[in-house]
């Protein structure tokens, strides 16, 4: 018999919710591979260097949400798939849901438009869990440092893309766990460690 299917856990969130720190030590925890979007591969990282170029101000919603799509199609054919059926769990910083968070509820784009281009892009690889961190806003604003296009457009975009997290999540409960992301990075890993193997199973032995 083939090795089981991996696990596929995407960490989400608005802006330095602390998600890339907290992807990283699930993912050493279980032995899984790390990974991020936009980015992963090198079609990818061409397409992040774009997308947070913040010199490139104009560029339309519809444009970016192609370009987040391109890039996570390669990433998922490339990177994704490959390593969830060798048995491999994978953890992303951000993936679809980012899409539905900042192009719709963001950006204003029809969420059934960007729903329909991301699942051309996946292919039928969802993840399995989605981890919301959570942090006010205000932590957030004094975390950020040097910003890029997408940090930079504005508290009333941020806070749109805060709802749209939470209403996603709030719609599909099954495939998402909550983290208050406030306290300190052990604090959070703690809470992220105990919701993923309830919801997951632990890592293997």
């Amino acid at each position: 018999m083939g090795a089981a299917r991996g696990r596929f856990i995407a960490f989400e969130g608005g802006e330095a919710s602390g998600k890339s720190t907290q992807a990283a030590r699930l993912a050493e925890r279980r032995d899984a591979l790390l990974t991020r979007e936009p980015g992963g591969t090198r079609l990818g990282e061409v397409a992040r260097g774009l997308l947070l170029d913040p010199e490139l101000p104009d560029l339309s919603p519809r444009a970016e949400a192609l370009l987040f799509a391109a890039a996570r199609a390669q990433h998922v054919a490339e990177v994704i798939a490959p390593a969830l059926a060798a048995g491999r769990d994978v953890v992303c910083d951000r993936f679809a849901a980012s899409s539905f968070a900042y192009q719709s509820f963001g950006r204003g784009l029809p969420l059934d438009e960007v729903r329909a281009l991301s699942s051309f892009a996946v292919d039928g690889r969802w993840p399995d869990l989605n981890v919301l961190l959570v942090v006010p806003a205000d932590l957030a604003d004094a975390r950020l440092g040097e910003r890029d296009r997408l940090e930079r457009a504005g508290h009333a975009f941020h806070r749109r893309v805060a709802e749209g997290f939470e209403s996603l999540a709030a719609s599909e409960p099954d495939l998402w766990v909550r983290i208050d992301a406030a306290g300190s990075i052990d604090e959070v890993a703690r809470l992220v460690d105990a919701a993923v193997d309830v919801r997951l199973g632990g890592p293997a032995p």
